[in-house]
């Protein structure tokens, strides 16, 4: 398995109780997508290594509780700290508005009146307000990702179309220009 073929899971944080168990923190807002988890992919030594999950038990919201099968003291110590990967053929096909994140880099950001504001390059999500980082003219400009901004997304023709405040996407181009 190769890794740009899977989406990040999440992260085993450490270990739980005596029995080898591990706890995995899951990197996802639909937790309860991964109640029946038969297999995961863990990245050790920059290589994805499958396991094979025994059992499984909601530690918290968004972590779980993991047995492997046939798993030893090594095996274990070696997943802990590591990120954890599925296929991305497991998740489930999104229509209408929705989307993942990794599917959208490369799209078009166009405005209500199909002005162009930019390529996505990247989605940043470690801030209070995920945001759209696209490059518009060599220019890079930040979206913020909000839900009711969004009026299209076309997968074939690859963009989104937003209702953007009017004047965003100048405070961009004008303080860039201020930097040259």
């Amino acid at each position: 398995m190769r890794k740009e073929d899977c989406y990040l899971l999440g992260k085993i944080t450490r270990r739980h109780g005596l029995a080898g168990n591990v706890i995995l923190k899951l990197d996802t807002d639909q937790p309860e997508l991964y109640n029946k988890l038969e297999s995961i992919f863990v990245e050790i030594n920059g290589l994805l290594v499958p396991f094979f999950i025994e059992r499984s038990a909601w530690s918290k919201n968004d972590a779980l509780n993991l047995a492997f099968k046939n798993s030893s003291e090594t095996l274990v110590d070696q997943s802990l700290g590591k990120s954890v990967y599925l296929p991305l053929a497991t998740l489930p096909k999104l229509s209408g508005k929705q989307f993942y994140y990794h599917e959208i880099i490369g799209f078009d950001i166009l405005d209500q009146n199909d002005k162009e504001c930019g390529v996505i390059r990247s989605v940043n999500d470690q801030t209070a307000q995920n945001y759209f980082v696209t490059n518009l003219d060599g220019k890079e400009v930040v979206i913020p990702i909000i839900k009711d901004w969004i009026l299209e997304v076309d997968r074939e023709e690859r963009f989104i179309k937003m209702q953007l405040p009017e004047g965003l996407i100048d405070v961009f181009l004008v303080s860039s220009k201020k930097d040259e």
